[in-house]
Parts: C-alpha cells; structure tokens; sequence
C-alpha cells in the first residue's frame, strides 16, 4: 500500500523545507557533486527567498543561477545547504535527463560556468 498525503499537508511541509533552507541571514546555496557527494564540483548560491511552494512542489527562485566549478568530476549528486551550512535537502540526483536535477553536462571542469535554468523538488505522494 502507498502512502499519500492531504494536498494541504504537503504544501505545508514544503513550506516549511523553504524556511528550513532561508532561516539564516545569508543565503543557501546547492553543492553539486561526485557521487554520495564525495568530491564537490560547484557551489552555487540561491536567492532569497530561494523557492516558491505551489500545491506540494517547491520551485527555485531567481533562475536561472550559474557558479564557476571548483572542481572537476562527474556530477552525480547534489544537496541544498542553509546560509549555516546545515544540510537541509540531501540525496538529489544528477544526470542529463530523468534525474532530480537535469543539467546539460555533467562533466565538470575547474572553471567551467555551470547554469541551472530550473529546479522542482516535489513533495512525495
């Protein structure tokens, strides 16, 4: 058996994952890395406010955003920071279609200017 949830309980609990991640003064950011985040590739830096809740999905403010890469690898995974460093979102996939984050290339240079022209995360079912 699935579990599902009230439409008005996932927008709340997605709302409450956009507070999580704006709760500190300065802004969060996204790391893109390696595999299990082994090695970070990019971090990139959101605005804020750095999402926008409609009906249970969650969608990035300010798109699209771009950083240089510090690293160099095959970005497989991701997760979203608070302005504290806190993890707040973790375990994000990362590939050229059908990944939580879709970029159009995943082979990451030191230096390259890495664009993420949007980003959904949608509450569970």
């Amino acid at each position: 058996m699935t579990i599902s949830y009230a439409s008005s309980l996932k927008s709340t609990r997605m709302q409450d994952v956009i507070n999580a991640i704006d709760a500190n003064a300065a802004p969060a950011v996204i790391e893109f890395g390696t595999t299990n985040m082994a090695g970070i590739l990019v971090t990139m830096t959101l605005a804020k406010p750095s999402f926008t809740e409609s009906g249970g999905t969650i969608t990035m403010s300010g798109a699209p955003r771009s950083a240089l890469a510090g690293g160099a690898g095959i970005a497989a995974s991701a997760r979203i920071r608070d302005g504290g460093g806190n993890i707040i979102v973790s375990g994000l996939s990362v590939g050229l279609s059908g990944a939580d984050i879709n970029l159009n290339n995943t082979n990451i240079t030191v230096g390259q200017n890495v664009i993420l022209s949007s980003l959904s995360l949608i509450h569970s079912v």
